[in-house]
């Protein structure tokens, strides 16, 4: 199942969901969003993934404009929850919406990470299922306004020693 392309959560009509088969087919609904190959690259390199979220959620989107964002790591360690939820959030260049290089650029990862920022546009999350993805993403987001909102200012976020401690006691993936 995917949304329809335009649709927006807070009016999401369940009988206008796309249902797709396993090769992104529409077996019934609306036609399913532009940006399917992106999803779809999650499903086909991560085998964890039961669920695809996708937002445009707009404390990511202005974090992913600033000049000195970090491109492997987009998003600082700021609490040990955005550590255990996301793991590396890999910053991606921006694509025109529904660019097929979406895809390719998240199979360029090859699985090993669960969370994408793409510049200008918004978040993309895989989680093992809807709620494990809806919470990463929102986590995503929470990060996002906590590194703007004390950017400037030198807060105190994780040291390395500290994300090993949470990678360790909470199996965290961790891409290095």
């Amino acid at each position: 199942l995917v949304t329809p392309t335009g649709t927006s959560f807070g009016h999401l009509d369940p009988a206008g969901l796309s249902l797709l088969d396993a090769e992104c087919r529409l077996i019934d609904g609306d036609p399913p969003t532009k940006e399917m190959p992106l999803h779809a690259a999650f499903y086909d390199t991560r085998s964890t993934a039961g669920a695809v979220v996708h937002l445009h959620s707009c404390h990511a989107v202005a974090l992913s404009m600033l000049p000195d964002c970090d491109a492997d790591n987009f998003l600082p360690p700021m609490t040990p929850y955005a550590v255990m939820k996301l793991g590396k959030v890999r910053l991606l260049p921006f694509f025109l919406p529904g660019d097929p290089a979406m895809g390719k650029a998240v199979r360029g990862l090859a699985g090993r990470r669960s969370a994408v920022m793409l510049a200008n546009h918004g978040p993309v999350v895989a989680g093992k299922d809807v709620e494990a993805a809806c919470n990463a993403i929102e986590e995503l987001e929470d990060t996002a306004r906590l590194a703007l909102m004390t950017r400037g200012m030198n807060p105190q976020i994780l040291d390395m020693g500290q994300v090993r401690e949470v990678i360790d006691r909470f199996d965290v993936e961790w891409d290095e």
